[in-house]
C-alpha cells in the first residue's frame, strides 16, 4: 500500500520559529540537567583493587600501615576506561620523581626550613618536563613532601614498595583479570543512542495519532536530546581505541574496533535526518500529520528491532530490508515542488536511506537501492570479538 501525498502548505514561519525556539530552550535544559550515573562495576573493581592492595603490602611485604598501597590502586582503577593502565603507570612515575628529587633536596641542603619549597617547586619541575598529565605532578609533590617533612629516606622507600604494590595490582585488574571488551562498550552506546531515536519517533507517531502539537514538539525535543548520548558514543569509541591499545588482552582487534567505530558515526546522520522529520511533522498541519503516522512508527519499530541485537547480522539485514521497503513506498515524484509532503517524503526516504547504511549497507548502495527500489548487495556481518578470545577471558576471570 502506497502512502498518498497531498497537503496545504505548512504554518505561518513565526509559528514554526516561536516553536522552535521553544524546543530547542527545553532540549537545552534537559541536557543540562543530564549526569551520567557511576559505572557499579567500576567501583566494585576499585574497592577489590584497594583492599588486595592493602593485604599484599600489610601482610606479605609486612608494612605496619601501607595507606599508600590502596591509595595507588583506587588512583588508577578509578580513571577513565582505557586509561587506568596507564594511570597506573603514570602514578609511579610521580612517586618515583618526588622520591628523588626529595633526597636530593636532603643531601644537598640538610633539613633547614626553607627546604620544603625547594622540594616541592623541584618536583613539579621535573615532573612537568618529565610527563604532561597532572596526576603525575601531583604525586612527585607529594612523594617530596614526605620525604623532607619525615628527614627520613626509608619512609619515602616504603612509599615507593606500597606504590608498586598499588599500581601491579591494578595493571593485574586493567590488563588481564577486568579488561573491558571495547566491542561491548561500543556497542552498549550505540544500543542507548538508537533506543532513544526509537523513542522519539515513536512520541512523533503518537503525536500524529493524537493530533498533539505539545506532544510533536516533546518529540523534536526528544530527538535533539539524542545528542547526549552521540556524546557517549563518541566517548565509548575513544576508550574502545584506549583499550585495545593499552590493554594487553584485546590489542591484537585494533582492526575491529575502527570499524565498528566508522560504522557508529552514521548514527550522527540518522539522528540528524530524524530530527529534521519530527521537525516537519511538528510544523505540518493535522491533515498532513495523519498520511505519516503509519510510516513514523514503521521507522520506530525498525530502528527498536535493530538496537536488541547489533551483534547479529540477519537482525541488521532485516531492518535494511524493511528500510528499503519503507522507502520503496514513498514516492513524492508526483507533488508539487514545495509541497509539505514532498518535503516529508523526501526526509523519509532520507532516514531509511540512513538506517540502511548503519545497518551495514554501503552508502552508495543504499542510494541505488531506494532509487531502483531493490538492494542486490546484502549488509556486511558485523564486527564480533573472535569466541576464542572471550572464552580465554572467561577462564581467567573464573580463577
Amino acid at each position: 500500500m502506497m502512502w498518498q501525498v497531498r497537503a496545504p502548505r505548512l504554518r505561518d514561519a513565526r509559528t514554526v520559529a516561536h516553536r522552535a525556539a521553544v524546543v530547542l530552550s527545553a532540549a537545552g535544559l534537559s541536557a543540562t540537567g543530564r549526569r551520567p550515573a557511576a559505572d557499579a562495576w567500576i567501583l566494585v573493581q576499585a574497592t577489590a583493587g584497594a583492599t588486595a592492595a592493602w593485604l599484599i603490602a600489610r601482610y606479605l611485604l609486612d608494612h605496619p600501615a601501607p595507606f599508600f598501597a590502596p591509595i595507588a590502586a583506587i588512583i588508577a582503577l578509578i580513571a577513565n576506561l582505557g586509561e587506568r593502565g596507564l594511570n597506573a603507570v603514570r602514578l609511579l612515575l610521580g612517586v618515583i620523581i618526588g622520591l628523588l628529587v626529595g633526597e636530593i633536596v636532603l643531601v644537598t641542603m640538610g633539613a633547614g626550613t626553607g627546604v620544603m619549597p625547594v622540594a616541592i617547586l623541584c618536583s613539579l619541575a621535573v615532573a612537568r618536563v618529565v610527563a604532561e598529565p597532572p596526576i603525575v605532578a601531583v604525586q612527585a609533590a607529594f612523594s617530596a613532601i614526605l620525604v623532607v617533612a619525615v628527614g627520613d629516606v626509608e619512609d619515602g622507600l616504603e612509599r615507593l614498595v606500597d606504590a608498586l604494590t598499588g599500581t601491579g595490582v591494578a595493571l593485574v585488574f586493567t590488563q588481564l583479570l577486568f579488561a573491558p571488551e571495547p566491542l561491548a562498550l561500543l556497542r552498549r552506546a550505540e544500543r542507548a543512542a538508537l533506543t532513544a531515536i526509537a523513542d522519539g519517533l515513536a512520541t512523533t507517531a503518537r503525536a500524529i495519532v493524537q493530533n498533539d502539537d505539545e506532544l510533536a514538539d516533546r518529540a523534536v525535543e526528544e530527538l535533539g536530546d539524542v545528542r547526549d548520548r552521540l556524546a557517549d558514543l563518541r566517548k565509548a569509541g575513544r576508550a574502545s581505541t584506549d583499550v585495545t591499545r593499552r590493554a594487553l588482552v584485546w590489542r591484537a582487534h585494533t582492526t575491529v574496533i575502527v570499524r565498528e567505530n566508522e560504522n557508529a558515526g552514521h548514527l550522527d546522520l540518522l539522528n540528524a535526518s530524524c530530527v529534521m522529520l519530527a521537525r516537519l511533522v511538528a510544523a505540518a498541519d493535522s491533515g498532513t500529520r495523519r498520511r505519516l503516522e503509519r510510516p513514523v512508527r514503521d521507522l520506530a519499530e525498525i530502528i527498536a528491532s535493530l538496537a536488541g541485537d547489533l551483534g547479529d547480522r540477519e537482525t541488521r539485514q532485516k531492518a535494511a530490508d524493511r528500510s528499503l521497503g519503507l522507502a520503496t513506498h514513498i514516492t513524492a515524484e508526483d507533488l508539487p515542488a514545495y509541497s509539505d509532503l514532498a518535503f516529508l517524503a523526501n526526509t523519509l526516504r532520507m532516514v531509511a536511506t540512513d538506517l540502511m547504511t548503519f545497518a551495514g549497507v554501503d552508502y552508495a548502495d543504499a542510494i541505488e537501492a531506494v532509487r531502483e527500489g531493490t538492494l542486490d548487495k546484502k549488509v556486511s556481518p558485523p564486527a564480533t570479538a573472535p569466541h576464542r578470545f572471550r572464552n580465554w577471558l572467561a577462564r581467567v576471570r573464573r580463577r
